[in-house]
């Protein structure tokens, strides 16, 4: 697989997330679409949107309700792409929102792995291949990033590293599209700041490569370990996000 292949896939993903046409994510241009359901999107997405914007670093699609069609448009047409993304410019957009009961939720930066830098990295414990039947017994909290409890049958590789017989750090990665594997992982904390994470994170992506997977990794701007991670790992930025959910969802997720 080459780079090129693994942008091209990835922009084939989202444009099936979004409702839109790939071109659209590269045109320079802001794009609206309507969103639409589609049985190939990504399993976690809650489709259709009230409101996703998706920026691969040129110019922005917005897949949206028709009821929200007009102020998005308007919000994303008034400020600079690299703005929407963020205060005090989004403010303006969670207050024209107020009256459909909708406000900004989710915010996150996703990377694709760069061929030039993802190679197996160095690690003092064992790695060991784990396949869903050795994890089964492993949805426990400390797992939580590398496992999810709510789609167990999305989570289709994983590799843990062992002091001993003792598991200390997992990678696992989801099947949430066709052509995409989305990776996550866990450290126990007397056992971080060791290059556990990033071996466990290379080894997993180069695995979901040779299985003609294109790993993806999430994580919010703000949580510079979990990016620090990705960068070693040999992970680069290619791509932003932001949801859009009802307001009752934002106040349920801030108890």
């Amino acid at each position: 697989m080459t780079q090129k292949e693994i942008l091209q896939t990835a922009l084939a993903q989202s444009a099936i997330d979004l409702n839109c046409r790939p071109e659209d994510l590269t045109s320079g241009k802001k794009v609206v679409v309507e969103s639409k359901p589609h049985p190939k999107a990504r399993a976690y997405l809650k489709l259709p949107f009230a409101c996703n914007l998706v920026s691969y670093g040129g110019g922005v699609v917005a897949s949206v309700s028709p009821e929200v069609r007009e102020i998005v448009t308007a919000y994303i047409e008034k400020y600079p792409v690299e703005h929407l993304f963020e205060t005090p410019n989004l403010h303006a957009l969670d207050d024209a929102l107020v009256p459909y009961s909708l406000r900004s939720c989710f915010m996150a930066e996703y990377f694709l792995p760069d061929l030039n830098a993802l190679k197996p990295l160095p690690c003092q414990y064992d790695l060991r291949l784990l396949m869903p039947a050795d994890f089964k017994n492993l949805y426990l909290p400390q797992w939580s990033n590398a496992l999810s409890d709510k789609r167990p049958h999305l989570d289709v590789l994983g590799v843990g590293a062992y002091d001993g017989d003792t598991l200390i750090g997992f990678a696992g990665c989801s099947a949430d599209c066709d052509s995409m594997w989305q990776i996550g992982i866990d450290v126990l904390p007397d056992y971080r700041r060791q290059g556990i994470a990033s071996a466990l994170t290379a080894r997993l992506a180069l695995e979901c490569l040779q299985r003609g997977k294109v790993p993806f990794y999430c994580a919010a701007w703000s949580n510079i370990p979990s990016v620090r991670n990705a960068i070693k790992a040999g992970f680069r930025p290619a791509w932003v996000e932001l949801t859009v959910k009802s307001i009752e969802t934002v106040n349920g997720m801030n108890q």
